[in-house]
């Protein structure tokens, strides 16, 4: 077993006990802190398989987040005000407000997706911020759902079996949701598939003379990893109770980004060590000063300039 193995099942150990242990011992605030640490690890495990293993560096993975949030709110919002009950979306069953959050993220991934993956480098990185900021401005502009103020979730997602007003069954929903998408990603890129999308990361002239697709084959991956991005932003949702255009702004786009390269990219535990760290050093050095974003910068810095393969880089190759 390879330290990375060791080190990540370490990790998932520690992230499934003490957050338990925290809320039982009446330290709830810790349990809450691992429930949105969770939540978004999933959003960065699914960025990571664009990014990590096919390189498409998107600024706008947060709009997919904020989309799948909104697909929870709406529903919620139209169930106790009334409307949209002729298309029976107005509900607050989470097995419709899931798959729904899940299946429009898959949709707009594949139509904005087919366009931003005609460009590459720079061109990508900017046309899919441009893409999120579009969601970001129309959000606004629509009143009824609070516009830039954002709207309140009366009511969380219901679920069987499940009571995600208790946070103790809301952090094992996240847990367990980590866990799956984790093996998920792990999954596709030791297929035949991840080999391919792998392969067009680092040539993909030499992939196309071989007879495939790139461009097939990072599409799919795009809106595999959109509608992944969709379901933690309906758990996100139920998380918050509270959803605003500002989770989709193209800075929660950077943050995502900063946990999948902090942690290490094209690694399976790198995005939940980011995320980790992330959530952690936000929580400890903002309470030493407002300006926590200048020791988080050189943090960034450091570990780009010093270590390679992010956090995960410390245990590649030990025994």
């Amino acid at each position: 077993m390879s330290a990375r193995t060791i080190a990540t099942l370490a990790l998932m150990a520690l992230l499934a006990v003490l957050p338990p242990i925290f809320f039982y011992t009446g330290n709830a605030f810790w349990l809450d802190l691992a429930t949105r640490l969770t939540i978004l690890a999933i959003a960065a495990v699914s960025l990571n398989l664009i990014l990590g293993y096919g390189g498409l560096v998107s600024f706008g993975h947060a709009a997919y987040v904020g989309l799948g949030a909104y697909a929870v709110g709406i529903p919620a919002y139209h169930w106790l005000y009334g409307g949209l009950e002729s298309l029976g979306l107005a509900t607050t069953s989470g097995l419709v407000q899931i798959p729904l959050a899940m299946v429009i993220c898959a949709l707009f991934a594949l139509v904005t997706g087919a366009i931003c993956l005609r460009t590459k480098g720079v061109y990508f990185i900017m046309i899919t911020m441009a893409f999120a900021q579009m969601v970001y401005y129309a959000i606004v502009s629509i009143e009824e759902y609070g516009g830039d103020d954002g709207l309140v979730i009366d009511t969380r997602s219901e679920l069987p079996g499940l009571n995600l007003d208790d946070p103790i069954q809301l952090f094992a929903l996240a847990y367990v949701s980590l866990v799956v998408a984790m093996l998920i990603v792990r999954m596709i890129t030791r297929s035949r598939f991840g080999m391919v999308l792998r392969g067009a990361k680092g040539n993909a002239e030499r992939v196309q003379m071989m007879g495939l697709n790139p461009y097939a084959y990072r599409l799919t991956a795009y809106v595999i990893s959109g509608a992944m991005a969709g379901y933690a932003g309906a758990l996100l949702g139920n998380f918050t109770t509270f959803i605003s255009p500002e989770m989709m702004d193209w800075t929660r786009s950077g943050e995502l980004m900063f946990m999948v390269i902090l942690g290490g990219a094209s690694t399976t535990g790198g995005p939940v060590l980011g995320a980790a760290a992330f959530i952690i050093l936000e929580e400890v050095l903002s309470h030493f000063t407002i300006y926590w974003h200048l020791p988080f910068g050189l943090l960034l810095i450091a570990v780009v300039l010093f270590t390679r393969g992010g956090l995960m880089g410390f245990f590649r190759g030990r025994k």
